[in-house]
C-alpha cells in the first residue's frame, strides 16, 4: 500500500496590525536588488508554498519582522492561536572577503557615488565574485531557515511570506543586505573614503598652498571676483545616476505606486536637459 501526503488547506488567523505588502499582484519588489533576494527565496521553495506565502504577505499575516546579526526574526499569524517564530539567517562574509571587495569598489568613482546616493551599483556582484564571494544568497549553504509551524518543509509558506515582506524592506533600505552580509553602511562608506583618501589628500594640500584671506578682512570685497574667470573650465551635463537625491531620500509613504520617483523623473530629466540646452544653447 502507498501512501500520499495530502495538503489540507488552512485558514489563518486574521491579523488587525499585520504587515501588509505593498504589492497586491503581479511581482514583489521594485529595485533589481530586492528582486535578486526574491529570486534567493524562489530557487528554494515549491510553487505551491510560494503561493500561499504572497496571499499571507498580502492578506498582512506577517505581524513583525527584526533585524539581527546575520538575519531576521519574524513572527507569522498562521491558523493556529499563537503566531509562528519564523528566523530567516544568511552567512556574513569574512572580514578578509570584505576587504578584497572594497578594494574592488574603491577602484571605480561610480560604485562609491551610486552608494552614496542609496543606490545599489548594478554591477556590485562583480566585485564580490572577486573575492570568490556573493552579495546575495545563491545556494542553499548562504541561507539558513527555520520555522516553529508544523510543515515538514523548509522553507515553509510562513517563511515565503516573511522573504517576501524582507524582500519589499531591500526596496526602501538597499544597505540591509550589506547589514546581513556582516557591515553597516557606514563601515562600507568609511572604509571606501579611507581607500580613496589619496585622491582627498591631493585636493587638500592643493588648497592649503591657496592664501586664506580672513573674512573681516575681506568684507567691503566679498562679492568681487579675486581673479578673472577666463580660464575657469565647467562643464554641465547630466547626472550620472538618474534622480539621486530622490534616491537618497527614498519613497514618500503618502505617495501611490508607482511612487514618487517614478513619477518624478521624467520632470527631473527635463530639468536637467534644458539646464545643459540653456548652457551649451544646444540639446544635450
Amino acid at each position: 500500500m502507498s501512501y500520499r501526503y495530502y495538503y489540507t488547506p488552512t485558514k489563518p488567523k486574521e491579523v488587525e496590525d499585520g504587515i501588509k505588502a505593498r504589492s497586491k499582484r503581479g511581482a514583489f519588489a521594485s529595485s533589481w536588488w530586492a528582486k535578486q533576494w526574491i529570486s534567493a527565496l524562489e530557487r528554494l521553495v515549491d510553487k505551491g508554498r510560494l503561493s500561499r506565502g504572497r496571499s499571507y504577505a498580502r492578506k498582512g499575516q506577517v505581524i513583525s519582522v527584526d533585524e539581527k546579526k546575520d538575519g531576521v526574526l519574524a513572527k507569522v499569524q498562521g491558523s493556529r492561536r499563537t503566531p509562528y517564530k519564523v528566523t530567516i539567517n544568511i552567512t556574513s562574509l569574512t572580514d578578509a572577503q570584505w576587504e578584497e571587495v572594497i578594494d574592488t569598489l574603491a577602484e571605480q568613482a561610480i560604485f562609491t557615488a551610486q552608494l552614496l546616493a542609496g543606490e545599489m551599483p548594478q554591477d556590485i556582484e562583480e566585485a564580490f565574485e572577486e573575492a570568490g564571494a556573493s552579495l546575495f544568497p545563491k545556494k542553499r549553504g548562504d541561507l539558513e531557515t527555520d520555522c516553529s509551524c508544523p510543515d515538514w518543509a523548509n522553507p515553509c509558506k510562513h517563511i515565503a511570506a516573511a522573504h517576501y515582506i524582507l524582500g519589499e524592506r531591500f526596496d526602501e533600505d538597499p544597505f540591509l543586505i550589506f547589514r546581513l552580509r556582516g557591515r553597516t553602511q557606514d563601515q562600507v562608506m568609511s572604509a571606501l573614503r579611507e581607500r580613496r583618501s589619496g585622491e582627498d589628500d591631493f585636493i587638500e594640500e592643493k588648497e592649503a598652498d591657496e592664501e586664506i584671506i580672513p573674512l573681516d578682512e575681506s568684507v567691503s570685497t566679498f562679492f568681487q571676483l579675486a581673479a578673472p574667470l577666463g580660464g575657469f573650465s565647467v562643464r554641465i551635463q547630466n547626472p550620472a545616476i538618474k534622480t539621486p537625491l530622490l534616491k537618497r531620500l527614498g519613497e514618500a509613504n503618502f505617495v501611490p505606486k508607482p511612487g514618487i520617483e517614478a513619477l518624478l523623473q521624467s520632470a527631473y530629466s527635463r530639468i536637467s536637459e534644458k539646464a545643459v540646452e540653456l548652457a551649451y544653447g544646444e540639446e544635450s
